[in-house]
């Protein structure tokens, strides 16, 4: 650090009345604010402060600091946007976490009885209303009491699993890290999309929602205590059209019983008509605290996922702490890779063989032959072993990267999280792009 930085960083104190929040946020490229209790109890999007142990948040970071009792804050750093609010739905929050407490109990104490399992909630709302954040605080909460509920996201947009462009779910044992926001994953199940745009193949979209619902439902009937704990779906912002569809597709798909709406009433009206009267739909309103995300700052996001996802949370370029991870580089001969593309062009109905519609072509596998077309794109690795097999509704291992091609030798540098073996996989070409800058 010089002089200059040095001169910048301030150390600043907050005391906090019950029941507010310490909302900052962390602007400028590498920078880093830490953060610490001195008094009193707080938590972070449900995951509970250690008093005395330093937290350090690094660039892009929007941080909430919630306290039911009271507390006292320091924070170190440059002086960034910070500003203590009263104005909380975190007990709003904590009221429905109470009500789904009620229903994973009463799943308890007819476990064996045939009853259902326990609660699958699903939350829903337009953009930046705060949808993983309430996923994320309800199932901290949960976990905190001992319960193994299962995360589902099928915002592609994001990749809060896996990489973006996919659809997952994993079961959740303890709370989320609170320096990297994300739950710790042992073999989470990732379906690939393939594309951040759900428009680009809704038909697609429904296919891998209701197969990621039937494998859940499966995983969950020979684990007891997941069973009980329930599902807690995150979902697209994308809420009107066929996105309203995707979302009444997805409840029926997961057989819902709370849907949970973000600061939108008519989408609470629409979802209160449309779907079965068993399902409870409940208006929340939105944290003050939530930002509107630009188009270029998902875009870093999305880069950032997927650099962690090769490189960890300490690996990038940018990165400060976490995990570094050293992913393996090696080259392939074209003639050695099985590589395809889901969707052919749509034509319309009228050029179609008989009896065939558009929407078939959007879940065809094309094979896609290799070359510089195939620069810096990702390839999900699939479990399917040839393209015979059911390729759509078969989950995958992961992803590679391609950061290079050679058109004389017909090899492509492949960037991969394993060491080699990859003859014989077959990969599945995707529309997300990762400039690997290592």
């Amino acid at each position: 650090m010089n002089m200059g930085e040095e001169k910048e960083s301030v150390i600043q104190e907050f005391k906090l009345e019950k029941d507010s929040e310490l909302r900052f946020e962390v602007e400028n490229n590498n920078e880093t604010v830490v953060l610490e209790v001195k008094a009193g109890m707080a938590e972070i999007f449900g995951t509970e402060l250690v008093k005395g142990k330093p937290y350090t948040f690094t660039t892009g970071a929007k941080i909430a600091v919630f306290t039911f009792h009271g507390c006292t804050i320091e924070l170190k750093g440059r002086k960034n946007i910070s500003y203590i609010s009263k104005e909380t739905p975190m007990m709003t929050y904590l009221n429905c976490h109470v009500c789904l407490e009620k229903l994973r109990d009463k799943a308890e104490q007819e476990g064996g009885g045939g009853g259902r399992g326990g609660p699958v909630t699903m939350v829903v709302g337009p953009a930046d209303v705060g949808k993983s954040t309430l996923c994320r605080i309800l199932i901290n909460y949960a976990v905190r009491l001992g319960r193994r509920p299962v995360y589902v996201d099928l915002d592609i947009g994001q990749g809060a699993i896996s990489v973006p462009g996919t659809m997952g779910a994993m079961l959740v044992e303890r709370p989320a890290s609170v320096e990297e926001g994300g739950f710790s994953q042992q073999a989470p199940l990732v379906f690939n999309f393939g594309s951040v745009k759900m428009q680009s193949n809704i038909t697609l979209c429904n296919i891998i929602t209701s197969r990621l619902a039937e494998v859940v439902q499966e995983r969950l009937q020979s684990n007891k205590k997941a069973s009980t704990s329930g599902i807690i779906v995150n979902t697209a912002g994308w809420i009107k059209g066929d996105g309203y569809r995707h979302l009444c597709h997805a409840a029926q798909a997961f057989e819902v019983d709370v849907v949970l709406v973000l600061d939108q009433e008519r989408l609470y009206n629409e979802l209160v008509r449309d779907l079965p009267s068993f399902v409870r739909v409940v208006l929340l309103p939105k944290s003050g605290g939530v930002v509107e995300r630009s188009q270029s700052y998902r875009q870093e996001a999305r880069d950032k996922r997927i650099r962690e996802y090769f490189y960890g949370a300490g690996g990038g370029a940018r990165e400060i702490g976490g995990p570094s991870l050293h992913p393996h580089s090696f080259d392939v001969k074209w003639a050695d890779l099985k590589i395809f593309k889901i969707g052919a062009p749509s034509l319309p109905d009228s050029c179609m063989p008989l009896g065939m519609k558009a929407e078939d072509n959007m879940t065809k596998l094309v094979a896609v032959q290799p070359g510089l077309n195939l620069l810096h794109h990702l390839l999900a690795v699939s479990f399917a072993s040839s393209a015979e097999e059911d390729v759509i509704n078969s989950n995958v291992a992961g992803f590679v990267c391609v950061t290079g091609v050679d058109t004389d030798k017909q090899t492509l540098t492949i960037l991969s999280p394993q060491p080699r073996p990859l003859p014989d996989t077959l990969l599945i070409l995707c529309d997300l792009q990762f400039m690997d800058n290592h």
